[in-house]
C-alpha cells in the first residue's frame, strides 16, 4: 500500500460531485486527512528568523498546531472613493453536512437601484481537522460565487475572499431567494465546522462609461437545466460557466489520467485532454481549456497550501463564451437548448460541475433585433496520448482544437457583425515508476481567443491569450517521508485594438512555487512537516501596475512585498 501512496491519497475519498472535495477519509493509517492531491515538498528551515515589514519573526523547525491565516497575493477589489455604501448580509451559516443554507436577499434601502460597484466578501473560520471543501452561492438561481476552503490548523484559522459582482446587478435589484452550500462532514474524527458569513457592499452612483459597458442588462439562468429564452432585442450574449473538476475521484486530477492500457490508478479512455464546450441547439458554439485548479489538499500534500493556496483556489473564475454570433437565432422568441459538456471525461463518470449564467445586453431602441448565424467552422479535434512502458513509465499527450463562429445582428444603430475565434492547445509529459513513486507531471495549456466586432466605424478587436502551467513531482522516500515539489502558472495577456490601433492592454502573471515534506502514515503530531511556498502576482498594463509577493516557511509568513 505504501508504494502506491500518491494515487491512493488522490482517490481514497468518495464524495458528492460539486459540493465536496474529499468527504470520506483517505486510505491512511492515521485519522487525520493526508490530503487529496500533490504539491511541492521538503524544505527544512534554514534560518531561525525572518522579517516581514521589518519585524523579526521566529520560524519553527517544523509545522506546529497553528500557522498564519491563509492569504493570497491577488489584488483586493478596488472600491469607489467618497461614495455612499450600504452593506447587506447575504448568508451566515455553519456548514456541518450537506444541508444548504437558505435565506432571502433584499436590496439595500439606502443606496438606490443603480450602483457604481458591488463587492462580495466571504469571511470564514474553522479549526480542528477537516478536508478542503467546494462551495457555491446562488442568488435568484444565479451562481454569483464559487469557492473552495482552506484546511484548518488544530488551533483554528480565519480567511476572507473578495469578488467584484457588479455584473450581477440585474439580479440584485429585486428580492431573491438565496442558497449557499459548502458540503462538509463533521464527526468524531473530522471536527472542522465551517463558520461562514457572506456580505454584499453596494456603492451608490453610476459606474464609468467603460465599467458600465461590462454590466449586462439581464442575467439569465437555464430553465429545466438546459433551456434558454433571451429577450428579443438582445444584441450581445455572453455565457459564463463555473466549470470545476472535483468530487474526490479521478476527475479532480484529470490532468494526471492515462489511457486504460497504462498501469496507473486514474484512467480515462482518451487520456488527460479536457475541453469544456458549449452548444446551442446541438451546434458547437464555444470551446475552452479548463483551468487546472489545485485545491488546498492537492498533490497529496496539504502543507503546501496551509498559508498560500494555489491560484484561483478561493475565487473560482467562470469560463466565458461570447455567444453574440447566435443572438439573431436566440432572438426568435423560441426556447433554445444550451448544453455544456467536457470532452475527455469517461462515459458515465461524474466529477464535473458546469452551472451556466447568461449575460445579455439589449438594444433599448428596438423591440426585436434580427440577425443571422453566418459561419461555424470547427477544426478537427487533435488528441493523442502515447504511452511508453519501462522502469519509468511515460505518457506524452498533445491536444488541440480550433473554432470560428460568425454572426450578425441588425440593431437600431446598424448591422453589427461579431466573429469569435478560439484556439486551444495542450501538451504534457507524465512520468511515474512502479507503485507510482515517484509521480511527475509537466503540463502546458493555452487558450487563445479573438473577438472582432465590426459595425459602424472601425472594427474593435479584443485578443485574450491565456496560458496555464503545472510542473510537479511527488516522491515517497526513506522513512516514509513524502515530498512534493510543484510550480503553477496562471498567465494572460489582453490586447484591445480599434481600427488596428492598440487602445488598451494588460498582462497577468500569477506564479506559485512550493516544496513540502512530511512523514506519512502517522498521526499529525508525528509528521514533522516542513515546507516553503511562494506566490507572486503581477498585473500591469494601461490600467496601471500591481505586484505582490508572498513567502511562507513552516506556516510563518516570512515575506509580504509589494513592488508597484
Amino acid at each position: 500500500m505504501r508504494n502506491r501512496i500518491i494515487m491512493s491519497m488522490l482517490t481514497g475519498a468518495t464524495v458528492l460531485v460539486s459540493t465536496l472535495l474529499g468527504a470520506a477519509p483517505a486510505r491512511s493509517a492515521t485519522p487525520d486527512p493526508p490530503a487529496t492531491a500533490t504539491a511541492d515538498a521538503a524544505v527544512a528551515a534554514t534560518a531561525p528568523t525572518a522579517t516581514v515589514a521589518g519585524a523579526a519573526l521566529d520560524v519553527p523547525a517544523e509545522f506546529g498546531s497553528d500557522w498564519h491565516d491563509p492569504v493570497t497575493a491577488a489584488p483586493p477589489v478596488i472600491r469607489p472613493e467618497h461614495a455612499k455604501s450600504c452593506e447587506v448580509t447575504v448568508a451566515k451559516a455553519q456548514f456541518r453536512d450537506f444541508t444548504p443554507y437558505k435565506g432571502t436577499y433584499a436590496p439595500p434601502a439606502g443606496c438606490g437601484k443603480r450602483w457604481s460597484k458591488v463587492v462580495l466578501r466571504l469571511d470564514g473560520k474553522v479549526k480542528g481537522r477537516q478536508y478542503d471543501r467546494l462551495g457555491h452561492l446562488h442568488i435568484g438561481g444565479v451562481e454569483v460565487f464559487r469557492t473552495s476552503t482552506p484546511q484548518p490548523s488544530p488551533d483554528g484559522i480565519a480567511w476572507s475572499v473578495e469578488k467584484d459582482v457588479t455584473r450581477y446587478s440585474d439580479t440584485l435589484r429585486t428580492a431573491q431567494p438565496v442558497e449557499m452550500l459548502i458540503g462538509n462532514v463533521v464527526d468524531d474524527t473530522y471536527t472542522g465546522v465551517l463558520d461562514v458569513k457572506v456580505t454584499l457592499t453596494f456603492y451608490a452612483g453610476r459606474p464609468t462609461a467603460k465599467a458600465a459597458a461590462t454590466v449586462p442588462d439581464r442575467v439569465l439562468t437555464l430553465q429545466d437545466g438546459n433551456t434558454l429564452t433571451t429577450p428579443r432585442n438582445s444584441e450581445r450574449v455572453v455565457a459564463e460557466v463555473y466549470a470545476t473538476g472535483s468530487g474526490g475521484g479521478c476527475e479532480e486530477y484529470w490532468y494526471l489520467t492515462v489511457p486504460e492500457t497504462a498501469p496507473y490508478s486514474c484512467t480515462a479512455h482518451d487520456g488527460p485532454y479536457r475541453e469544456v464546450r458549449i452548444e446551442v441547439d446541438g451546434q458547437l458554439a464555444g470551446i475552452a481549456a479548463p483551468f487546472p485548479t489545485v485545491w488546498t489538499g492537492g498533490w497529496s500534500n496539504p502543507f503546501l497550501w496551509y498559508v498560500v493556496p494555489g491560484p484561483r483556489a478561493f475565487d473560482i473564475q467562470p469560463i466565458r463564451y461570447d455567444l453574440t454570433p447566435f443572438a439573431g437565432l436566440l432572438n426568435d422568441g423560441r426556447p433554445r437548448r444550451v448544453e455544456v459538456s467536457v470532452v475527455g471525461v469517461p462515459e458515465g463518470q461524474s466529477g464535473w460541475s458546469t452551472p451556466v449564467n447568461v449575460l445579455v445586453w439589449q438594444d433599448e431602441k428596438s423591440a426585436h433585433v434580427t440577425g443571422s448565424l453566418t459561419e461555424v467552422r470547427a477544426g478537427d479535434l487533435a488528441n493523442s496520448s502515447t504511452y511508453t512502458p519501462g522502469t519509468e513509465h511515460r505518457l506524452d499527450t498533445e491536444g488541440s482544437h480550433r473554432l470560428t463562429v460568425t454572426g450578425h445582428v441588425d440593431t437600431s444603430h446598424g448591422r453589427v457583425t461579431t466573429t469569435v475565434r478560439r484556439s486551444l492547445a495542450h501538451t504534457s509529459v507524465h512520468t511515474w515508476s512502479d507503485g507510482e513513486n515517484p509521480d511527475a507531471l509537466d503540463g502546458r495549456w493555452s487558450d487563445d481567443e479573438t473577438v472582432t466586432v465590426d459595425g459602424r466605424g472601425p472594427a474593435r478587436t479584443t485578443r485574450t491569450q491565456r496560458s496555464y502551467t503545472m510542473d510537479g513531482t511527488t516522491t515517497l522516500g526513506a522513512g516514509d517521508r513524502l515530498r512534493t515539489v510543484l510550480t503553477l502558472g496562471d498567465r494572460a495577456t489582453v490586447t484591445e485594438t480599434y481600427g488596428g490601433r492598440r487602445t488598451a492592454w494588460s498582462r497577468l502573471d500569477d506564479s506559485y512555487t512550493g516544496d513540502a515534506t512530511y512523514t506519512a502514515f502517522v498521526p499529525r503530531d508525528q509528521r514533522h512537516a516542513v515546507g516553503t511556498t511562494r506566490e507572486r502576482y503581477r498585473l500591469y498594463g494601461t490600467g496601471g501596475c500591481y505586484d505582490r509577493s508572498l513567502v511562507s516557511v513552516q506556516g510563518v509568513l516570512t515575506e509580504d512585498r509589494r513592488a508597484c
